[in-house]
C-alpha cells in the first residue's frame, strides 16, 4: 500500500447526483468509481486531496464510507497471481499541516491546485482491508494489522530536515537506493529525490517514478533515522554491479548527529 501513488477510490452515488437532460436518472446507491493520487500519514492512513467540484466528493460530502483499491500487480505476467489490497473506512477532510505537506511531497505537481479553495486535503479513517496476496492466498486485516500503533511524534517533527539533508547532500545515497535496493532502472539521468520517511520505510521519486524502500525494523526518531540510512547506503554501495569492498558513506553529517 505504501508504495502505491495512485488508487481507485469507490464512493456511492446518490440519486440527485446524476441528471440527464435535465432530469434525475435513477442511480442513486450505485459504487462510482474513480482514479485518485494518493498519499499516508506517518502511520499508513491513506491521504487523498480532493475538488468539491468533483462527483467523488460530493458523494463522499453525503456518505463519507469510501473504498480504495491498491494494486501491485503491474509487470505480472499472470496480474491475478500478484498482490492487491482494497481498504474501506471513511473519508474525513483533515486540516493536519502535515497530511498536506506529506501528499505535496509525493505528488509535487498537485501543488499547481492544491491551493483552490475547492481542494482540501481527506484522511480515510481505515476500518479494515481485504488483502488478496495471490491464488489462494486470501485474508481480512483490522485496522490494528494493517496501521501503525499511532504517528510517532519525534520522527514526524524531524521528517522535513531529514529529507532536505537528504536531497540537498546525500543525491548518490538515493540513487543507491532506489537502483540497487528497489531495482530500478539507472539508466534515467533525473536525480532521485526523498519525500518521505516513515517507520516502515522512506519513499523516493523521480518525474513521475516512484520507489519504496522498506526498513528492516521499526524507525520511530532522528537518530535511528540516521543509523537506518547509513546501513541502507553501506547495504546498496556493496550490493552495486561492479562495486568493491569498502565502506560505504554515511548519508548525515557528523555534524547533523545532535540535530
Amino acid at each position: 500500500m505504501r508504495g502505491a501513488g495512485l488508487a481507485a477510490l469507490s464512493t456511492a452515488f446518490r440519486a440527485d447526483d446524476v441528471q440527464q437532460d435535465g432530469r434525475s436518472a435513477d442511480r442513486g446507491g450505485w459504487p462510482y468509481p474513480s482514479l485518485v493520487q494518493v498519499a499516508f500519514d506517518l502511520d499508513g492512513t491513506p491521504l487523498l486531496l480532493l475538488s468539491t467540484l468533483a462527483d467523488h466528493t460530493k458523494n463522499i460530502a453525503r456518505d463519507p464510507r469510501v473504498g480504495l483499491l491498491f494494486d501491485g500487480t503491474a509487470g505480472l505476467a499472470e496480474p491475478l497471481s500478484g498482490p492487491r489490497l482494497s481498504v474501506l473506512g471513511r473519508a474525513e477532510r483533515s486540516e493536519e499541516p502535515r497530511h498536506r505537506a506529506r501528499f505535496l511531497a509525493r505528488h509535487p505537481g498537485a501543488a499547481l491546485y492544491a491551493g483552490f479553495t475547492d481542494f482540501s486535503v481527506y484522511a480515510v479513517a481505515v476500518e479494515r482491508a481485504h488483502l488478496v496476496a495471490g491464488f489462494g492466498r486470501v485474508r481480512w486485516l483490522d485496522r490494528a494489522d494493517l496501521l501503525l500503533r499511532g504517528v510517532p511524534a519525534a520522527l514526524a517533527e524531524a521528517e522535513g530536515a531529514i529529507l532536505d539533508h537528504m536531497n540537498a547532500d546525500h543525491a548518490d545515497a538515493l540513487r543507491l537506493y532506489a537502483t540497487v535496493l528497489a531495482g530500478r532502472s539507472a539508466e534515467d539521468a533525473e536525480p532521485w529525490a526523498m519525500t518521505g520517511i516513515d517507520p516502515d520505510g522512506c519513499d523516493l521519486r523521480r518525474s513521475g517514478e516512484m520507489a519504496r524502500v522498506d526498513f528492516d525494523h521499526s524507525v520511530e526518531n532522528p537518530e535511528d533515522a540516521r543509523v537506518t540510512l547509513a546501513g541502507l547506503a553501506r547495504q546498496a554501495r556493496q550490493n552495486a554491479p561492479g562495486s568493491a569492498p569498502g565502506v560505504a558513506d554515511d548519508p548525515v553529517d557528523s555534524d547533523d548527529r545532535d540535530g
